[in-house]
Order: C-alpha cells, then sequence, then structure tokens
C-alpha cells in the first residue's frame, strides 16, 4: 500500500491526544512508557500536553507496546489511531515465488 493512503499527521495528532489515556490503561507511569520508547519523561510529558510535536518513529514505538494489549488495541481502533489501513501499511503480504 503506498504511503498516500494514509494520512501520518493524522494518525499521530490522534496519537498525541489520547497518550495519556493509553498509557494510564496499561497502568504505565511516564517514566515506564520514555524507557520503553527510549525518549526522555519529558519528551512523554511534552507530548501529552500537546507541546512537542510526536515523530513517526516515536508513534510506531507506541503503535507496536499498545497493539500487545488486547484492549488497548481495540481502543485504538475505536479511536482511529490503529487503523485496518495502517495495520496493511506495518504488515508486508507475502510475495508468490515462482
Amino acid at each position: 500500500m503506498p504511503n498516500a493512503q494514509i494520512d501520518k499527521e493524522e494518525l499521530i495528532e490522534k496519537m498525541a491526544e489520547n497518550l495519556p489515556m493509553l498509557r494510564t490503561k496499561l497502568g504505565l507511569t511516564q517514566e515506564e512508557m520514555a524507557s520503553m520508547i527510549g525518549v526522555s519523561r519529558h519528551t512523554v510529558i511534552s507530548m501529552e500536553n500537546q507541546k512537542r510535536p510526536m515523530t513517526w518513529n516515536t508513534f510506531l514505538s507506541l503503535i507496536l507496546i499498545f497493539s500487545y494489549d488486547h484492549d488497548t488495541k481495540l481502543l485504538m481502533r475505536a479511536l482511529g489511531i490503529f487503523t485496518v489501513e495502517l495495520e496493511d501499511f506495518l504488515v508486508p503480504k507475502k510475495k508468490k515465488y515462482r
């Protein structure tokens, strides 16, 4: 699926808006979340307060963390963060070889 079919900025914005709720749903502190995604606690705080833009790499790290839990994965689907289009984009299709 070409990159043009997913709106990265929109997905990042939705993740940033819902990051505190998703993090809390997993029972993670800001410090624990920061450690998991390789940023400082201050960066997590700034992203949660939407004072610092989230990068695509950080977004993907968060998708990985939140998608391992069934409830947060369903919540991300309902919030339009982890869309079917994004999942199709991220999961490579097997190519048939002759």
